[in-house]
């Protein structure tokens, strides 16, 4: 569900230099296994998605979602599918093209022209009367799901955790990466995930350049809530309040399970 300026965003996230490091002794297999796990573990992207969809859909069977479509009224048009892509915003025209490559013809095809009209609106004109039951329709394609996890994956999800293992934090610190991207995008306005990275770096370092991870995190948090409170559709900041403070908090950077939630008042756990 990211904002406007986020179309723009899609050109890959300015990676800093790592700093000069000393060498270190050989590690264990098990610390080897533990260095090399990140948000892209599957148990841990698994996670992510959870808890992503609780915030997005008040669920945690996230995917349920890929039928999901409505217009929220937060002046993004229709947000619709595991991540909430958005008919205003440009990667729900993404979406549908790649969609389209892969399967031509398919239900969803004939909006093309459509979406790119409306893109950068709320508007839902060429879409209705029977876009949200086509985009249902299509729901039930795997291949369809697949373009979904395509897009996910390749707008929000790994550039996130490229970034964070530039940064040197660890699992938990990828997945408030991957939310803040979900939300924000990576445009050049001032909310974007860029730009909450870059208010974050003037207050604290992150690891890569010998900083304090939970100093760095909470810096970066710190700038998210106020990215999220310049906008009313996004006011409300129990996703960071609730949620990834709650984890932060326990000191839980890596993200391990039990954990327990609450996003707009409503309780969660993964066991």
């Amino acid at each position: 569900m990211l904002a406007i300026g986020a179309l723009l965003g899609t050109a890959l996230i300015a990676v800093p230099v790592a700093a000069h490091a000393t060498a270190a002794p050989a590690p264990t297999a098990g610390t080897a296994v533990a260095a090399a796990a990140g948000l892209d573990d599957p148990a841990k992207k698994e996670i992510a998605m959870k808890i992503v969809s609780s915030a997005e859909n008040s669920s945690l069977d996230w995917k349920a979602q890929y039928k999901y479509i409505e217009d929220i009224d937060d002046g993004r048009g229709y947000t619709a599918g595991i991540i909430g892509f958005c008919s205003g915003t440009g990667d729900m025209l993404d979406l549908v093209e790649y969609y389209t490559q892969i399967k031509p013809g398919n239900v969803l095809a004939k909006y093309l022209p459509a979406l790119r009209r409306v893109d950068g609106s709320d508007s839902h004109a060429g879409l209705d009367p029977n876009f949200t039951k086509d985009w249902a329709k299509a729901a039930q394609d795997a291949e369809f799901r697949k373009a979904q996890d395509h897009e996910r994956d390749r707008v929000y999800f790994n550039p996130s955790v490229s970034q964070g293992k530039a940064d040197g934090v660890g699992v938990l610190g990828q997945f408030i990466y991957y939310d803040a991207m979900v939300m924000h995008g990576d445009g050049t306005d001032s909310t974007s995930f860029r730009n909450i990275r870059k208010r974050a770096l003037s207050k604290a370092k992150p690891p890569s350049q010998g900083g304090n991870e939970t100093a760095y995190l909470n810096a970066f948090l710190d700038a998210r809530v106020w990215a999220m409170k310049q906008e009313e559709a996004h006011s409300d900041t129990s996703r960071v309040d609730t949620a990834q403070r709650v984890f932060l908090k326990k000191g839980n950077l890596n993200l391990n399970t039990p954990l327990d939630w609450k996003v707009y008042g409503d309780s969660f756990h993964i066991g």
